[in-house]
């Protein structure tokens, strides 16, 4: 299970409503041996036919999600750990961002294509080991080598970078499972900090949207998980907690696998708006159609879902094109 670590301080000026609780940090690193050991059993059970299977992530198939998973780990293993630099020249602002990622996320895909499936998974058998030894030796609340752009953060303690690269490596093997026919990673072991990480950039996403103090906004995730988080409006903007209040001015029913394929960009927002139950003031929902948690250019959003300023260092990708449908 994921570790919580201690609560953050309730902010001054912020609004106190029954039923819920700080948004407190969560520990994933013991996530990922077991998640890479599961993409590595899928990868091996693959026949030749089902790695040229198409996927979600735009015209990316089977195997070129995994070749992006292999570049994202020789990136991060180069750069965090062995403090190698990309070279590229520093970017500001959100659009930039992304735009950079993009073109590095295309070179290592297309770079993938001269492996073969097998070559594919040995390496990444090797890299996974290496990334989970890195991860699960950091200080969680150290600061990451990189920020978490899509949660609005400037700065990032480790925690938060490392569950990022959680939720990459499980959405993308949720991409490959989709393609061939897989069982999903549904259990709630995975799901409950996927969602509670993911949930993080609900703040970034609802930043432009004014609305009195003491608004909320509830999204609501059914079947077995039942799990709830409410944004309020306070005095420095849209504070996040987990809970519900006893009557929020909005609420967003969703199943997890609705959640899950909106928040990385593998469900159009048109299909969203039909699988998502709204209550109560409904344009409040609107921002919600558009949260990404990836760094992509989103259709119909407006402004940047970050408060993009200057990463740490330039940026190792691990989001944009591989992540569900393309940006726009």
């Amino acid at each position: 299970m994921a570790k919580p670590s201690t609560p953050p301080r309730r902010k001054a000026g912020s609004v106190r409503l029954p039923g819920l609780d700080p948004l407190a940090p969560i520990d994933v690193a013991e996530l990922f041996g077991p998640l890479h050991r599961a993409l590595i059993a899928l990868l091996r059970g693959l026949q030749p036919a089902q790695w040229e299977r198409p996927t979600v992530a735009g015209d990316w198939r089977v195997r070129d999600v995994a070749a992006h998973l292999l570049d994202g780990d020789l990136r991060k293993l180069s750069g965090q750990r062995d403090g190698h630099s990309l070279g590229a020249k520093p970017v500001k602002g959100y659009r930039a961002i992304v735009e950079l990622i993009d073109g590095l996320n295309a070179s290592g895909v297309e770079y993938g294509r001269r492996l073969s499936p097998r070559l594919l998974t040995d390496l990444l058998e090797i890299t996974g080991r290496w990334v989970t030894e890195l991860v699960e030796g950091l200080d969680p609340h150290a600061p990451s080598w990189i920020s978490v752009l899509w949660a609005g953060e400037e700065s990032s303690e480790n925690w938060l970078d490392v569950g990022r690269e959680y939720t990459e490596r499980w959405h993308h093997q949720m991409q490959i499972r989709d393609a061939v026919g897989a069982p999903g990673l549904l259990a709630v072991r995975w799901l409950r900090p996927l969602l509670d990480l993911s949930i993080r950039a609900l703040p970034p996403a609802y930043a432009g949207k004014e609305a009195p103090p003491g608004t909320s906004v509830t999204l609501i995730v059914n079947d077995l998980l039942r799990m709830a988080w409410t944004l309020v409006r306070e005095e420095e903007g849209w504070q996040l907690y987990r809970g519900q209040p006893p009557a929020p001015t909005t609420t967003v029913t969703a199943s997890p696998a609705t959640v899950w394929r909106l928040f990385y960009n593998a469900l159009p927002v048109e299909r969203a708006k039909q699988e998502l139950t709204v209550g109560g003031e409904v344009q409040l929902a609107e921002p919600l159609l558009y949260t990404r948690s990836v760094m992509v250019r989103t259709p119909g959003r407006r402004g940047s879902p970050a408060r993009a300023g200057r990463p740490r260092v330039s940026p190792p990708g691990g989001s944009g094109p591989g992540a569900g449908r393309r940006g726009g």
